[in-house]
């Protein structure tokens, strides 16, 4: 079980988490290392352009909502170099980005279902 793979389930338990993701597909939104804020969200308020922590074909990404898909709830999640990892239930959303290094996302508070203030250490 990886990294983002026990952030997930902090997340799914209703923590709102602190952690520093390691990798270059979500440059320049989130660097590698750089510190992110993760809360539990209502995946059906998501939009385009939300980063979120889902899990794809089997492995946990802290990556885009590039579509939305209501009627069969699901959104697509793709990373920020053109890169679609595919298409993934709202079951498998675990959360919001609500911020990276302290700086806000814009309109990404609206969608967390836990106080923006009860980050954990990372």
């Amino acid at each position: 079980m990886g990294m983002l793979d026990v952030q997930a389930d902090r997340v799914r338990a209703g923590a709102t988490v602190e952690f520093r993701p390691t990798g270059t597909s979500m440059v320049p939104l989130v660097h590698s290392r750089q510190r992110v804020r993760v809360a539990p969200t209502d995946p059906t308020l998501l939009e385009p352009g939300d980063i979120v922590l889902a899990r794809v074909s089997g492995t946990v990404y802290l990556h885009l909502v590039t579509a939305v898909d209501p009627p069969r709830r699901r959104v697509q999640i793709s990373n920020n170099r053109g890169r679609v990892n595919g298409w993934t239930g709202h079951d498998r959303v675990f959360g919001i980005c609500l911020a990276v290094d302290d700086v806000p996302r814009p309109g990404a508070a609206a969608k967390a279902r836990t106080a923006p203030d009860t980050a954990g250490p990372a």
